[in-house]
């Protein structure tokens, strides 16, 4: 399999609707309504197709604190809602709930920004997000 850059990734693991890909694309690549956007490099290769949030786990043990997936639930929902992944390993002891999360791809930037830069923690947006597990800004 492709190996992964040591930057925040948005792969995407499931290849039945490019046209829902590159929708996805376009919304990542827009910035928000204050210029901030995801500092991601986005990966659309089938050597990635199934690819798990464990299986990016385990391929980036270096670099960033949270990488992106476009799997199936991300290309054929409406909202696009990509699977937020905690990629740096645990410190020996940690004990802090850092299961995966989806975001809208509007609020993407704020996901990574503040997780990558360490602003914000795993959990200020897994409590922000809405009853259906997807973080949609805080205050929604």
């Amino acid at each position: 399999m492709t190996a992964l850059p040591a930057s925040p990734v948005l792969v995407r693991t499931w290849f039945g609707d490019d046209g829902a890909w590159a929708a996805l694309a376009e919304e990542v690549r827009t910035p928000s309504e204050d210029g901030f956007l995801a500092d991601v490099t986005l990966l659309d290769d089938p050597a990635f197709a199934g690819l798990d949030a464990e299986a990016l786990r385990e391929k980036q043990t270096t670099g960033p604190i949270v990488s992106f997936l476009a799997d199936e639930t991300t290309l054929t929902s409406p909202e696009h809602p990509v699977l937020a992944v905690r990629v740096l390993p645990r410190r020996d002891g940690d004990q802090r709930d850092f299961a995966p999360f989806r975001v809208v791809p509007a609020e993407l930037w704020s996901v990574e920004n503040n997780l990558n830069l360490a602003n914000l923690d795993w959990a200020d947006f897994t409590r922000s997000a809405g009853a259906d597990g997807v973080f949609r800004g805080f205050g929604q």
